[in-house]
């Protein structure tokens, strides 16, 4: 691995799948990646390779991991329709149930579902935030309780880039008495060996890729005010996920650590009815939750056309096969699919970032190989 060549293996039925891996490095569309895919639970493709930093001085190996960005609202979702599942939380109950301090400003009637379908009205914060204050639990989550909705909630869409981990994790600790990282950790990382992280360790930071920020692209349509805010309160500065700071912090929208595998191995829960490594972490119906429409429309922040379940997006957003599927991505190109039917995980994560949200042709080559042997 010295060269940063790629490690790993694929099933031989898998071989194009290795093959669109290896075409994105030697184009160099990707500096450093891993791609994983799961059928039946069972591992099938788990791939790695290229550099962890630009200098190419520190090759993508096994244990490398990469902050994903909004990845890790997949894990956020995922917890939360655990807790659900064990009924401390109805996802049709308003917020206020179990987080008094939420009822202000006309958010006595905000559910639960709304937060995990970005349809609550609270996009980001309206109050000045420095990257410092979201790194404060209590005081980005009151300003989020004291804050106004920017829209009727639940009658449309507009993602909760960075607010929607503070929303729904204050419910998930409210009602467990833990964060929403130490819940994670505790419930699903450990016992699966998952090696994804939300607030990461000191001790970790040598096996970090370094996220090489995109070029920035000039937008078709101007953006919305609500997608500059997004992106300029706190400013989106890729370069902060190379500090402590930012690691360590909980974050649970976007500073999830970890690769391929750790994410395709956790999706693996949902896309096998709630079982994995011969578990059961949630019911059938828990995870089948997750796919009942919330809301559609052009999202008011992105300005895209979107359908959101339950802490997913749903087919149609990107091309997926398979109609029982749910998929999310993070800024710069990470991706998860989870695919019902066919029981299926696909998981990609990389150093060098686009400029998409929700995934990019880097990940779908690869997908589309996996599909065409399937």
């Amino acid at each position: 691995m010295a060269d940063g060549s790629i490690g790993g293996f694929s099933d031989p039925k898998f071989a194009a799948a290795a093959e669109a891996f290896q075409a994105n490095l030697n184009r160099g569309d990707d500096l450093g990646a891993s791609f994983c895919a799961t059928v039946d639970g069972e591992v099938v493709v788990d791939l790695w390779g290229g550099w962890a930093d630009e200098a190419r001085t520190r090759p993508w190996v096994k244990d490398t991991i990469v902050n994903v960005y909004s990845t890790t609202k997949t894990m956020t979702a995922l917890t939360a329709l655990m807790i659900a599942d064990r009924g401390l939380i109805d996802f049709d109950a308003p917020v206020a149930r179990y987080w008094p301090e939420f009822a202000q400003n006309g958010k006595e009637g905000v559910k639960v579902s709304h937060l995990m379908a970005h349809s609550s009205g609270l996009f980001g914060w309206t109050e000045k935030t420095g990257v410092q204050d979201i790194y404060d639990w209590d005081k980005a989550c009151a300003r989020l309780a004291a804050q106004a909705p920017s829209w009727a909630p639940g009658t449309a869409p507009g993602y909760h880039a960075l607010t929607q981990g503070n929303l729904v994790g204050e419910v998930v600790r409210r009602v467990t008495g833990k964060s929403l990282g130490t819940v994670f950790k505790e419930e699903i990382a450990v016992p699966l060996g998952a090696d994804f992280h939300i607030g990461l360790p000191a001790s970790e930071d040598a096996r970090v890729a370094d996220l090489i920020p995109p070029v920035a692209a000039l937008p078709d349509v101007p953006p919305s005010e609500y997608l500059i805010n997004i992106m300029t309160n706190p400013p989106i500065d890729p370069l902060d996920t190379r500090t402590r700071a930012w690691r360590a912090a909980e974050i649970p929208a976007a500073n999830g650590h970890g690769n391929a595998r750790s994410i395709a191995q956790v999706h693996a829960i949902l896309a096998n009815g709630g079982v994995a490594q011969g578990r059961r972490f949630l019911s059938e119906a828990g995870c089948r939750a997750a796919l009942v429409p919330q809301v559609e429309g052009m999202d008011l922040v992105l300005g895209i056309p979107a359908r959101y379940g339950l802490g997913f997006g749903l087919p149609d957003m990107i091309p997926i096969k398979n109609a029982n599927s749910m998929f999310w991505g993070g800024y710069g190109g990470s991706l998860i699919i989870i695919d019902m039917d066919a029981r299926t995980t696909f998981a990609y994560a990389m150093n060098k970032m686009g400029t998409t949200t929700i995934g990019d042709e880097r990940a779908m080559s690869i997908v589309r190989a996996m599909w065409t042997a399937l």
